[in-house]
């Protein structure tokens, strides 16, 4: 099958967040299950920068936005196995970072009208074009605007996929013809209208032929207000194209036994260069308490958070009960940046246990590897999780997660059951601080009373199969279903 992935970003070309990895890893997955593979993306300035003397020019056109007709070039490149376009514009994408721009409809308009304008530039007719978020979100909608004037394109199907709903891309009802050159008929229809604005995520989900959610849980959550930022409604009026696909983790790049920035390599089968679990998971572990000026012992367990620092991860759980989760004789490591309250109470709370809890504000990824190889436990007590990645990765290195029960948490995260040794991890279903408490509780109980049975959870975790290669498989079967 021929399939255009159209997103705003992906790794390794540029990233702010979980999209970038399914983005990167999605594609090759497809193209290993025999389809034709191509994704295509803007040009930001730190693409061109890293990568653009890799590329070759294929053409440039002018695209129709409003009453603009604006300039767009193409450059391509082939990347293992898959055919990567990106579309050039300086003005709207020579910018120091992705997102958070004055003009990001009329930037992210233009890209999704210019991907309609260049399908005849690549090298084949896409069969499903696959698209991500609300950047992408009026690519159905050109799609089923233009198909009336140009036959070619009438066959073609789209899936939309929703990585995160609070983001929608909202705007005035006067930018509907002037930013984004559609008839009034799209708004006074309803399609791309909501509460009086243009709402180019509404406008995707009625037009595309099939939605996704990055977890079968968080699919079914959507139908609910609690968790669909006002979309709860469009998305039940849609329900029957709605599917829920569990995002995948790149299983060899987040590999313990020949992952190079650990500081020793470990793994289930032990080898030459690759320690046991155990011995490998210390020595991590006293590295990171060196490198964060933990008290450097080996036999208390590290708790860790890897984390936006704003409430919808759960923070305020942590800060309700964090004296009763100190006084469980552990250490706690949280990585992350956001809100101010949550990064005042931490800070706080370093002077207070000294030695037992450090704070990284910000993001470093060599400093989160050393977190996930060197801590015993990861908490995610998230509100709401669409995916969820953390809790992947930290199982693969042997981190046992405690997450509550929402979304790709609850997809990934089965509960331990000390009678029979099944799970593989601890959740909670209550968006309730005490609840949370209990399972950290049970968690480190279990480490210091059941040794051999924590190393067996361990064993689990590291053993789960989270490859892309399942989820290309249910992707595949929807393609299938809306082109037959």
């Amino acid at each position: 099958m021929k399939i255009l992935f159209a997103t705003s970003e992906a790794v390794p070309f540029c990233k702010t967040g979980g999209l970038a990895d399914v983005a990167g890893s999605l594609p090759q997955a497809l193209a290993n299950a025999n389809n034709e593979v191509e994704v295509i993306l803007p040009l930001y300035q730190r693409v061109a920068d890293n990568w653009k003397d890799k590329m070759s020019f294929v053409c440039s056109i002018e695209v129709p936005l409003g009453w603009r007709r604006v300039y767009c070039g193409l450059f391509r490149l082939e990347h293992e196995g898959v055919t990567w376009y990106f579309v050039d514009n300086e003005y709207y994408f020579n910018r120091d970072s992705l997102y958070g721009h004055y003009d990001d409809g009329e930037r992210f308009g233009f890209f999704s009208r210019a991907i309609v304008a260049l399908l005849p530039a690549l090298e084949f007719m896409p069969e499903v074009i696959h698209c991500n978020d609300w950047q992408t979100a009026l690519v159905p909608v050109y799609l089923k605007d233009e198909c009336v004037r140009w036959s070619d394109i009438r066959g073609i199907k789209t899936v939309f996929t929703i990585h995160n709903i609070e983001y929608q891309g909202r705007y005035g009802k006067e930018t509907l013809e002037d930013l984004f050159g559609l008839a009034p008929g799209w708004f006074s229809d309803g399609t791309i209208a909501m509460d009086g604005d243009v709402n180019l995520l509404k406008g995707a989900l009625m037009t595309c032929d099939a939605i996704t959610a990055v977890s079968p849980t968080y699919a079914q959550e959507l139908r609910y207000a609690y968790f669909a930022h006002g979309m709860e409604s469009v998305i039940r009026l849609n329900g029957g194209k709605v599917y829920g696909v569990l995002n995948g983790l790149d299983m060899a790049g987040y590999d313990p036994a020949t992952d190079k920035r650990l500081t020793v390599n470990y793994g289930l089968k032990p080898k030459k260069g690759v320690e046991s679990l155990e011995t490998g998971k210390a020595k991590n572990k006293q590295h990171l308490q060196e490198t964060m000026n933990l008290d450097i012992v080996p036999d208390v367990p590290v708790i860790g958070i890897i984390s936006r620092l704003v409430s919808h991860k759960g923070l305020d759980l942590v800060c309700q009960v964090f004296d009763e989760i100190m006084r469980l004789n552990c250490q706690f490591v949280v990585l992350g940046s956001g809100d101010w309250n949550y990064e005042q109470f931490f800070e706080a709370k370093l002077n207070q246990y000294q030695g037992r809890m450090a704070l990284y504000r910000g993001y470093n990824e060599a400093l989160a590897m050393k977190i996930y190889s060197g801590a015993d436990l990861l908490l995610m007590p998230s509100k709401s999780e669409p995916c969820g990645l953390a809790q992947m990765i930290a199982m693969r290195y042997g981190t046992v997660p405690i997450v509550r029960e929402t979304g790709g948490l609850k997809d990934t995260v089965q509960a331990y059951e000390d009678w029979c040794g099944v799970g593989n991890g601890f959740t909670f279903a209550d968006y309730n601080s005490h609840d949370m408490q209990f399972v950290i509780e049970q968690a480190v109980g279990l480490y210091y009373n059941k040794p051999a049975a924590f190393r067996k959870l361990q064993e689990t975790g590291m053993a789960e199969d989270f490859s892309w290669t399942r989820s290309a498989e249910e992707y595949n079967k929807i393609y299938q279903k809306i082109c037959s």
